[in-house]
């Protein structure tokens, strides 16, 4: 599967979004942000290898309200949700393998949900 921008696929990702049995994986940059750029590439190659989640890329001046009353003070900040709530939210090193295990362990714990976080994307772009 490839990564949706709620900016420029909302359709799609709606329809991916409701249809998605496993997690849901947003990372939110943004454009001027170096890190981010160099970032995205493998955000897109993890969601070609994990095609059970749907993976979401945000820029956070395009569609800040897909963050709510959050902040973003470093980058690239990941939201993990699942149909419960967040799961994770917070700032990852840059560095994909990271991501991959977090959402793996997630993955297999179907209880763990935190309560802070953005708003769930799927109640957001429905």
């Amino acid at each position: 599967m490839s990564v949706l921008n709620p900016l420029h696929d909302l359709s799609a990702l709606q329809a991916r979004i409701a249809h998605c049995t496993g997690l849901v994986v947003v990372c939110y940059c943004a454009a001027w942000c170096d890190t981010c750029t160099q970032y995205r590439g493998d955000f897109e190659r993890l969601a070609q290898r994990l095609p059970q989640h749907a993976f979401v890329w945000v820029d956070i001046e395009d569609s800040p309200e897909l963050l709510g009353e959050e902040d973003v003070e470093n980058f690239p900040t990941l939201a993990i949700q699942g149909a419960e709530g967040n799961r994770f939210f917070g700032t990852l090193l840059p560095y994909i393998s990271h991501l991959e295990r977090l959402v793996e362990q997630l993955q297999d714990d179907a209880g763990h949900a935190v309560v802070a976080g953005p708003p769930l994307l799927r109640s957001a772009v429905a």
